[in-house]
């Protein structure tokens, strides 16, 4: 939806952009745009201390022009003070008949293909961020059953740790009797959730050869995001 300021040589004009500006340093935001130039240039003069948001606006962008475009700022109109301290700057050409009133500022024009195509990058950008940030981590605890008590444990152990694949660290492990003299192993690995699936991982590598030699079976005793 188009933002129209009328008038920004009258005080309601300036009410209106001075509302505009609570709470933002610009007129899109917390960045100069040009948007602010084609305000600025509508604007004939600094707003008065009543107006603080509009003035602290007007200042601030004039800053920035007389820093980023001393003597070049072509089509921005300054006030009798700042024109002093910038006398290189042309006049604004005025517009010819039947072009619409200076004092209404359509800020949202047909953009350039430039700008489409730069704007078209950012989105892309955010959206490759928000991708990143949506891979998670897991903690999990598996318990490893060998297949009897004549199992050698820190072969199976081994086995276990052997595999070794992106995103998937393996932490401390213990044994635990289960009875009969057989004991199970528990491990704790950690996962990237998009690089590891604990299925594959299972079914793939702990429960086939050679690891299978050593395990029986792998449960998962508990599954925690981090």
């Amino acid at each position: 939806m188009a933002v129209i300021f009328k008038d920004l040589h009258t005080e309601s004009g300036l009410k209106s952009l001075d509302a505009h500006l609570d709470g933002k340093s610009y007129i899109s935001g917390d960045e100069i745009t040009k948007d602010d130039i084609k305000v600025y240039s509508a604007v004939l003069e600094k707003p008065a201390e009543t107006f603080s948001n509009a003035s602290r606006w007007y200042q601030s962008v004039s800053q920035q022009l007389a820093s980023s475009f001393p003597g070049q700022a072509v089509g921005v109109r300054f006030s009798q003070g700042e024109a002093a301290a910038a006398p290189a700057v042309e006049e604004k050409k005025e517009a010819p008949a039947g072009d619409e009133d200076d004092d209404d500022l359509d800020l949202f024009g047909d953009e350039t293909e430039e700008e489409k195509k730069a704007a078209e990058e950012r989105e892309a950008a955010k959206k490759a961020s928000g991708k990143k940030k949506e891979s998670g981590k897991s903690s999990i605890l598996l318990d490893v059953k060998p297949w009897d008590d004549e199992t050698d444990m820190k072969k199976l152990e081994e086995a276990v740790r052997s595999v070794q694949m992106e995103g998937l660290t393996w932490g401390a492990s213990k044994l635990v009797p289960v009875g009969y003299g057989i004991k199970k192993m528990t491990i704790m690995m950690t996962i990237v959730d998009d690089l590891v699936s604990v299925d594959q991982l299972i079914e793939d590598h702990l429960t086939a050869e050679p690891a299978n030699e050593y395990i029986q079976s792998c449960d998962i005793v508990a599954f925690n995001k981090i």
